[in-house]
Protein backbone atom coordinates (compact mmCIF):
# COMPACT_ATOMS: atom_id res chain seq x y z
CA UNK A 1 0.00 0.00 0.00
CA UNK A 2 1.29 3.37 -0.20
CA UNK A 3 0.15 6.43 1.56
CA UNK A 4 -1.32 9.71 0.72
CA UNK A 5 -3.31 12.58 2.46
CA UNK A 6 -6.11 14.75 1.60
CA UNK A 7 -5.64 18.68 0.60
CA UNK A 8 -8.06 19.49 3.24
CA UNK A 9 -5.69 18.09 6.08
CA UNK A 10 -3.68 21.63 5.82
CA UNK A 11 -3.69 24.90 7.02
CA UNK A 12 -3.95 27.72 5.27
CA UNK A 13 -1.72 26.19 2.50
CA UNK A 14 -1.73 27.00 -1.25
CA UNK A 15 -2.03 23.23 -2.92
CA UNK A 16 1.39 23.63 -4.01
CA UNK A 17 2.81 24.49 -0.91
CA UNK A 18 0.77 21.45 0.48
CA UNK A 19 2.30 19.50 -2.01
CA UNK A 20 5.02 20.26 -0.55
CA UNK A 21 5.13 19.81 2.83
CA UNK A 22 3.01 16.29 2.00
CA UNK A 23 6.65 15.17 0.00
CA UNK A 24 8.59 16.30 3.33
CA UNK A 25 6.52 14.44 5.89
CA UNK A 26 7.01 11.87 3.52
CA UNK A 27 3.88 10.93 1.54
CA UNK A 28 4.26 9.23 -1.76
CA UNK A 29 1.03 10.91 -2.88
CA UNK A 30 -1.90 14.19 -2.35
CA UNK A 31 -5.40 14.01 -3.01
CA UNK A 32 -6.20 17.56 -4.21
CA UNK A 33 -9.46 18.89 -3.91
CA UNK A 34 -12.67 20.19 -6.30
CA UNK A 35 -13.30 23.38 -4.02
CA UNK A 36 -15.48 26.78 -4.25
CA UNK A 37 -12.08 28.91 -4.03
CA UNK A 38 -8.28 27.96 -4.14
CA UNK A 39 -6.33 26.80 -6.77
CA UNK A 40 -8.66 23.90 -8.24
CA UNK A 41 -11.98 24.76 -8.78
CA UNK A 42 -14.49 24.24 -11.30
CA UNK A 43 -13.17 27.27 -13.60
CA UNK A 44 -9.44 26.15 -13.20
CA UNK A 45 -7.77 26.27 -16.41
CA UNK A 46 -6.08 23.42 -18.91
CA UNK A 47 -3.10 25.40 -17.96
CA UNK A 48 -3.46 25.81 -14.34
CA UNK A 49 -3.85 22.04 -13.91
CA UNK A 50 -0.85 21.18 -15.48
CA UNK A 51 0.80 23.35 -13.08
CA UNK A 52 -0.22 21.36 -10.57
CA UNK A 53 0.77 18.38 -11.93
CA UNK A 54 4.31 19.48 -13.26
CA UNK A 55 4.63 20.48 -9.62
CA UNK A 56 3.67 17.15 -8.29
CA UNK A 57 5.92 15.44 -10.75
CA UNK A 58 8.92 17.86 -9.88
CA UNK A 59 8.25 16.79 -6.26
CA UNK A 60 8.22 12.92 -7.00
CA UNK A 61 4.36 13.31 -5.69
CA UNK A 62 2.08 11.16 -6.88
CA UNK A 63 -1.97 12.27 -7.66
CA UNK A 64 -4.04 9.26 -7.39
CA UNK A 65 -7.28 10.44 -6.33
CA UNK A 66 -9.79 13.69 -6.18
CA UNK A 67 -12.22 14.92 -4.06
CA UNK A 68 -14.56 17.60 -3.78
CA UNK A 69 -16.39 19.68 -0.78
CA UNK A 70 -18.83 20.92 -3.58
CA UNK A 71 -21.18 17.82 -2.95
CA UNK A 72 -22.37 19.40 0.16
CA UNK A 73 -24.00 22.55 -2.08
CA UNK A 74 -25.13 20.87 -5.06
CA UNK A 75 -27.01 17.89 -3.73
CA UNK A 76 -27.52 14.69 -6.23
CA UNK A 77 -30.44 14.10 -4.00
CA UNK A 78 -32.29 17.44 -3.96
CA UNK A 79 -35.86 18.10 -4.34
CA UNK A 80 -34.58 21.12 -6.56
CA UNK A 81 -33.91 19.68 -10.04
CA UNK A 82 -31.35 23.00 -11.11
CA UNK A 83 -29.32 21.41 -8.39
CA UNK A 84 -29.39 18.24 -9.08
CA UNK A 85 -28.53 19.36 -12.39
CA UNK A 86 -25.55 21.42 -10.77
CA UNK A 87 -24.41 18.23 -8.86
CA UNK A 88 -23.35 16.07 -12.16
CA UNK A 89 -21.78 19.06 -13.49
CA UNK A 90 -19.33 19.04 -10.24
CA UNK A 91 -18.85 15.35 -10.79
CA UNK A 92 -18.18 15.48 -14.33
CA UNK A 93 -15.60 18.12 -14.21
CA UNK A 94 -13.83 16.41 -11.06
CA UNK A 95 -13.45 13.75 -13.15
CA UNK A 96 -12.64 15.51 -16.03
CA UNK A 97 -10.15 17.63 -14.00
CA UNK A 98 -8.60 13.59 -12.66
CA UNK A 99 -7.92 12.55 -15.62
CA UNK A 100 -5.76 15.33 -17.05
CA UNK A 101 -4.17 15.30 -13.21
CA UNK A 102 -3.34 11.51 -13.68
CA UNK A 103 -5.52 10.22 -11.49
CA UNK A 104 -7.89 7.56 -11.47
CA UNK A 105 -10.23 7.79 -8.68
CA UNK A 106 -12.74 10.63 -7.59
CA UNK A 107 -14.37 10.79 -4.60
CA UNK A 108 -18.12 11.42 -4.94
CA UNK A 109 -20.70 11.76 -2.04
CA UNK A 110 -24.05 10.43 -3.64
CA UNK A 111 -25.97 13.24 -1.76
CA UNK A 112 -28.04 12.42 1.61
CA UNK A 113 -31.33 12.21 3.36
CA UNK A 114 -30.33 14.71 6.09
CA UNK A 115 -26.75 16.01 7.28
CA UNK A 116 -26.13 17.08 10.66
CA UNK A 117 -23.00 19.37 9.79
CA UNK A 118 -24.94 21.52 7.36
CA UNK A 119 -28.49 21.39 9.35
CA UNK A 120 -30.10 23.83 6.91
CA UNK A 121 -30.17 21.19 4.11
CA UNK A 122 -33.46 20.04 3.81
CA UNK A 123 -34.49 16.40 4.98
CA UNK A 124 -35.34 14.04 1.96
CA UNK A 125 -37.83 10.77 2.11
CA UNK A 126 -35.19 8.40 2.56
CA UNK A 127 -36.48 5.80 -0.63
CA UNK A 128 -36.36 9.11 -3.15
CA UNK A 129 -33.15 9.97 -2.11
CA UNK A 130 -31.89 6.74 -2.94
CA UNK A 131 -33.66 6.82 -6.30
CA UNK A 132 -32.61 9.66 -7.13
CA UNK A 133 -28.57 9.11 -5.92
CA UNK A 134 -28.71 5.20 -8.08
CA UNK A 135 -30.47 7.30 -11.41
CA UNK A 136 -27.45 10.08 -11.20
CA UNK A 137 -24.50 7.50 -10.44
CA UNK A 138 -26.28 5.74 -13.79
CA UNK A 139 -26.18 8.88 -15.27
CA UNK A 140 -22.39 9.15 -14.80
CA UNK A 141 -21.31 6.16 -15.13
CA UNK A 142 -20.67 6.10 -19.13
CA UNK A 143 -18.28 9.40 -18.53
CA UNK A 144 -16.15 7.63 -15.96
CA UNK A 145 -15.87 4.58 -18.43
CA UNK A 146 -15.14 7.19 -21.05
CA UNK A 147 -12.60 8.93 -18.97
CA UNK A 148 -11.46 5.96 -17.80
CA UNK A 149 -11.42 7.64 -14.18
CA UNK A 150 -13.32 5.34 -11.27
CA UNK A 151 -16.00 6.97 -9.20
CA UNK A 152 -15.65 6.12 -5.33
CA UNK A 153 -18.94 6.26 -3.39
CA UNK A 154 -17.97 7.82 0.17
CA UNK A 155 -19.57 6.17 2.99
CA UNK A 156 -20.52 9.80 4.88
CA UNK A 157 -22.25 10.88 7.07
CA UNK A 158 -25.55 11.46 4.98
CA UNK A 159 -28.02 8.84 6.70
CA UNK A 160 -28.15 6.85 3.60
CA UNK A 161 -26.40 3.74 2.37
CA UNK A 162 -25.71 3.17 6.54
CA UNK A 163 -25.01 -0.41 6.21
CA UNK A 164 -22.51 -2.61 4.21
CA UNK A 165 -24.80 -4.75 2.29
CA UNK A 166 -26.89 -1.47 1.50
CA UNK A 167 -23.86 -0.19 0.06
CA UNK A 168 -22.73 -2.87 -2.07
CA UNK A 169 -26.21 -4.17 -3.31
CA UNK A 170 -25.96 -0.07 -4.58
CA UNK A 171 -22.70 -0.20 -6.08
CA UNK A 172 -24.01 -3.34 -8.29
CA UNK A 173 -27.14 -1.66 -9.13
CA UNK A 174 -24.71 0.80 -10.83
CA UNK A 175 -23.27 -2.04 -12.97
CA UNK A 176 -20.27 -0.36 -13.97
CA UNK A 177 -16.29 -1.54 -13.11
CA UNK A 178 -15.84 2.07 -12.90
CA UNK A 179 -18.15 3.01 -9.99
CA UNK A 180 -17.39 1.33 -6.92
CA UNK A 181 -16.54 2.14 -3.12
CA UNK A 182 -14.09 5.08 -1.66
CA UNK A 183 -13.98 3.47 1.69
CA UNK A 184 -13.80 5.54 5.29
CA UNK A 185 -12.37 3.98 8.12
CA UNK A 186 -13.68 6.48 10.30
CA UNK A 187 -16.61 7.28 9.66
CA UNK A 188 -18.69 3.90 10.24
CA UNK A 189 -17.38 3.80 14.17
CA UNK A 190 -20.11 5.21 15.00
CA UNK A 191 -22.41 2.64 14.35
CA UNK A 192 -20.06 -0.01 13.19
CA UNK A 193 -17.10 -1.76 12.91
CA UNK A 194 -15.01 -0.85 9.25
CA UNK A 195 -13.54 -4.45 8.83
CA UNK A 196 -17.05 -5.48 8.67
CA UNK A 197 -17.53 -3.10 5.82
CA UNK A 198 -14.50 -4.15 4.33
CA UNK A 199 -14.59 -7.69 3.93
CA UNK A 200 -18.26 -7.20 2.70
CA UNK A 201 -17.33 -4.62 0.45
CA UNK A 202 -14.16 -6.30 -1.05
CA UNK A 203 -12.87 -5.38 -4.47
CA UNK A 204 -15.83 -2.70 -4.48
CA UNK A 205 -13.46 -0.63 -2.55
CA UNK A 206 -11.46 1.64 -5.23
CA UNK A 207 -9.70 3.97 -2.81
CA UNK A 208 -9.45 3.87 1.21
CA UNK A 209 -9.50 6.99 3.49
CA UNK A 210 -8.05 6.77 7.00
CA UNK A 211 -8.86 9.08 10.43
CA UNK A 212 -9.81 7.85 13.61
CA UNK A 213 -12.83 8.41 15.62
CA UNK A 214 -13.81 8.19 18.94
CA UNK A 215 -17.12 6.58 20.09
CA UNK A 216 -17.08 8.88 23.36
CA UNK A 217 -17.80 11.81 23.33
CA UNK A 218 -18.70 10.75 20.06
CA UNK A 219 -20.26 13.38 17.21
CA UNK A 220 -18.44 15.50 15.04
CA UNK A 221 -15.60 16.06 18.37
CA UNK A 222 -15.01 12.23 18.04
CA UNK A 223 -12.59 12.49 14.94
CA UNK A 224 -8.62 12.24 16.91
CA UNK A 225 -5.41 11.45 15.09
CA UNK A 226 -4.76 8.10 13.96
CA UNK A 227 -4.19 5.50 16.12
CA UNK A 228 -5.58 7.62 19.18
CA UNK A 229 -8.90 6.17 19.05
CA UNK A 230 -11.23 3.49 19.11
CA UNK A 231 -10.61 2.17 15.34
CA UNK A 232 -9.21 -1.52 15.64
CA UNK A 233 -6.43 -1.23 12.98
CA UNK A 234 -4.59 -4.41 13.06
CA UNK A 235 -8.40 -5.69 12.27
CA UNK A 236 -8.71 -3.11 9.57
CA UNK A 237 -5.20 -3.87 8.43
CA UNK A 238 -6.16 -7.45 8.09
CA UNK A 239 -8.97 -7.04 6.42
CA UNK A 240 -7.53 -5.53 4.17
CA UNK A 241 -5.17 -7.85 3.38
CA UNK A 242 -7.90 -10.74 3.12
CA UNK A 243 -9.38 -9.02 0.36
CA UNK A 244 -6.23 -8.47 -1.35
CA UNK A 245 -6.21 -4.18 -1.33
CA UNK A 246 -2.87 -2.73 -1.99
CA UNK A 247 -4.05 0.63 -2.92
CA UNK A 248 -4.04 4.46 -2.11
CA UNK A 249 -4.96 4.81 1.76
CA UNK A 250 -5.16 8.71 2.57
CA UNK A 251 -5.47 10.59 5.49
CA UNK A 252 -8.28 13.18 6.08
CA UNK A 253 -7.75 14.73 9.06
CA UNK A 254 -9.59 17.42 10.63
CA UNK A 255 -7.41 20.12 11.16
CA UNK A 256 -7.65 20.53 15.18
CA UNK A 257 -3.62 21.36 15.92
CA UNK A 258 -4.43 25.37 17.61
CA UNK A 259 -0.49 25.54 17.18
CA UNK A 260 2.07 24.11 14.93
CA UNK A 261 -0.60 22.76 12.92
CA UNK A 262 2.37 21.32 10.17
CA UNK A 263 2.68 18.74 12.94
CA UNK A 264 -0.39 17.15 12.58
CA UNK A 265 1.02 16.48 8.78
CA UNK A 266 4.09 14.85 10.08
CA UNK A 267 2.18 12.55 12.75
CA UNK A 268 -0.09 11.37 10.22
CA UNK A 269 2.71 10.33 7.92
CA UNK A 270 4.32 8.25 11.09
CA UNK A 271 0.82 6.62 11.57
CA UNK A 272 -0.12 5.76 8.26
CA UNK A 273 3.45 4.52 7.66
CA UNK A 274 2.95 1.92 10.77
CA UNK A 275 -0.58 0.79 9.24
CA UNK A 276 1.07 0.36 6.06
CA UNK A 277 3.86 -1.57 7.19
CA UNK A 278 1.98 -3.58 9.49
CA UNK A 279 4.02 -2.27 12.91
CA UNK A 280 0.77 -2.74 14.96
Amino acid sequence: MKKSISYWSFVGKSAFEAMTLAKDAGFDGIELTLDGSGDLTMDTTDAQLNALKDWAERLGLALPSMASGLYWTYSFTSEDPDERRRAHEVAVRELECARALGADTILLVPGSVAVEFVPERPVVPYDVAYDRALEEMRKLAPVAEKLKVSIGIENVWNQMLLSPLELRDFIDKVASPYVGSYFDVGNVLSSGYPEHWIRILGKRIKKVHLKDYRRNPGGLNGFVDILSGDVNWREVRRALDDIGYDGWVTGEMIPQYRQGSDQQIYNTSGAIGRIVRGEL
